[in-house]
């Protein structure tokens, strides 16, 4: 039997348009928005994330990884 373990976020390290690590900035903004709740706009201005398409590397990445790994068990 395979015990199923939690994987890590898979997030782009550098900004796909102008190159900034976002990587970083990740653990922090995922804590803050999804288990304390807090706004996600107010979350990356406090991180310093100024460009919108470092934003957008943030608020718009999806984790699917778990969902991923239970097809190649299949």
């Amino acid at each position: 039997m395979i015990a199923k373990r939690r994987m890590t976020m898979m997030i782009p390290i550098r900004c796909f348009s102008c190159g900034q690590v976002v990587a970083d900035r990740w653990e922090e903004y995922n804590k803050r928005v999804n288990l304390e709740k807090q706004d996600a706009g107010a979350v990356l201005d406090s991180l310093g994330v100024k460009r919108y398409c470092c934003r957008r590397m943030l608020m718009g990445n999806v984790d699917l990884i778990d969902d991923i790994i239970d097809y190649s068990r299949r």
